[in-house]
């Protein structure tokens, strides 16, 4: 049996842009047999899939139930308690995208300064408080700002979990990691419809009616998973204390591609991109990054139909009159998310073992497709029922390989800090399209909003399948030399970066 050796290497040093971070600058990497590699490989992973991904799924978890329970709130009684109009919800429910696109990529351009240990729980904890907010609203002027105020909180969340995530992380390990945490958003749906259920059994009590307690209740739990994950999030890789020196310096080594198990094609140098000072340049070639547009204009499709989905299934299941009440209608939409968790989770994986984004999306998208193009032409409530359950299959499944694709194909710091916030601002416009896209007037079929989305996720397919082609360009002209000017560049230039299909 091989036997543990420790890796050589000069003092360890203070990174100026992360205090507490440390780095080698001699290791010897040939000291290790395979035997070694995958030895550690499985402890670190093991470790911070254990102690990182529990956390974020709460975190996630939470953002999407705070976002998504107004809808909860709307079928029993939010429209009427504050003398609003439709229009008037769908105004509220339009202000948080606004809010919270404006803020993802300042966010993201923070969180190095900050640190993730600060910064994502501190924006949790703020967005809970807001939350609670939402149940002593008394009109729509009240409604409106405290919207606007939970977007401005929530956006940088999901933008910052991903940029965290890929330092720590190999580029062939990301898309279950995101997987796991993401079906947390499907369990959101399926765990507020039940939460929400439970919740609004407690009014009217003190004066409050039922649907504000669904608002005060989950805001006490976000902002209680926000103090819990201070606790327990590191700051990085090199300062995770649950991991021993030797595991530090072999779990940097593994995202330089020095460790023969983890590829020759990996992504970054982390010391360098700790020490890595900002650039103008480097955001103006985030933004100037064609996969970037391609790949944010398919997610802002997708998201136009999760948004909606999550904002509008209890009410389209309850226009569908196969419940007896409202209050059934919530135990209801627990069942297509159920569906879709698992699959969500098995997808990833997927697209980790087979070190494929866009192509495996290729097929996901389909099935939302299929479920979007007959929900909104037929008239049998089952069959209706049952393509929710496609629907939410084929978007969730999609969306842990767009998220992880654009940041396997970002390299440096602030371009990718970049490219993952401004795919995630474009894509989160989304949030506009949902919050029109479903009328009341359009039910009970609401053809109209189902035709909506269908165009979109076509687009969406098609996007995917240019930036196949794209990406499969730029490999080729790397082979070709058009990119050695480059060599050495420790960025996606690189020669030796490997643009992931």
């Amino acid at each position: 049996m091989a036997t543990s050796r420790p890796i050589s290497g000069a003092a360890l040093e203070k990174s100026d842009s992360d205090h507490l971070s440390t780095k080698r600058e001699d290791i010897n990497t040939a000291s290790f047999s395979p035997e070694d590699e995958a030895r550690l490989t499985k402890r670190i992973l093991l470790k911070m899939d254990t102690r990182i991904l529990p956390i974020l799924s709460l975190l996630f978890l939470c953002s999407f139930l705070d976002r998504t329970n107004v809808g909860n709130a709307k079928i029993i009684g939010l429209e009427r308690d504050l003398a609003i109009s439709n229009t008037q919800y769908n105004q509220g429910l339009a202000v948080f995208y606004a809010t919270y696109i404006a803020s993802e990529l300042p966010s993201n351009l923070l969180l190095k300064k900050i640190t993730p240990k600060i910064w994502l729980p501190l924006l949790t904890v703020v967005w809970g408080v807001v939350t609670m907010c939402l149940g002593f609203v008394r009109n729509f002027g009240s409604f409106f700002a405290v919207r606007a105020v939970l977007g401005l909180a929530e956006g940088g969340l999901l933008p910052g979990i991903v940029l965290y995530l890929s330092g720590l992380y190999t580029r062939q390990e990301m898309a279950v990691r995101i997987g796991v945490f993401y079906t947390a958003a499907s369990l959101s749906g399926a765990f507020g419809g039940l939460l929400a259920r439970g919740l609004s059994a407690i009014g009217p009590s003190g004066g409050l009616e039922g649907w504000r307690w669904i608002f005060i209740m989950e805001g006490i739990i976000t902002v209680v998973a926000g103090v819990i994950a201070y606790f327990f999030l590191p700051t990085s890789i090199a300062t995770a204390s649950y991991l021993t020196q030797e595991e530090r310096d072999f779990a940097q080594l593994r995202l330089q591609g020095k460790i023969r198990a983890a590829g020759s094609e990996e992504r970054f140098n982390p010391v360098l991109e700790r020490e890595e000072r900002f650039k103008w340049s480097e955001v103006r070639r985030g933004i100037l990054n064609l996969q970037v547009w391609l790949t944010a204009t398919a997610y802002f499709a997708i998201l136009s139909g999760l948004y909606s989905f999550g904002l509008f299934l209890p009410t389209i299941i309850n226009d569908l009159k196969i419940t007896s009440n409202a209050n059934e209608s919530q135990l209801w939409s627990v069942i297509p998310y159920a569906v879709a968790t698992p699959v969500t989770v098995a997808v990833a994986f997927a697209s980790d073992r087979l070190k494929l984004r866009g192509v495996v999306m290729l097929f996901t998208l389909l099935i939302a497709i299929i479920g979007y193009a007959v929900i909104g032409n037929v008239p049998s409530p089952h069959v209706r029922f049952g393509m929710t359950c496609l629907m939410a299959i084929g978007m969730y499944s999609s969306v842990p390989c767009i998220l992880v694709w654009n940041s396997n194909n970002s390299a440096g710091h602030y371009k990718r800090a970049t490219t993952s916030a401004l795919q995630l601002a474009i894509a989160n416009c989304g949030g506009f399209v949902a919050t029109f896209a479903y009328p009341s007037v359009d039910g009970p079929l609401y053809q109209k909003g189902h035709s909506i989305i269908l165009g979109l996720l076509v687009y969406a397919w098609l996007a995917i399948l240019a930036n196949v082609f794209w990406c499969t360009k730029i490999n080729k002209d790397k082979a070709r030399g058009k990119y050695d000017q480059f060599v050495g560049s420790g960025d996606d230039r690189d020669p030796m970066f490997k643009m992931i299909l």
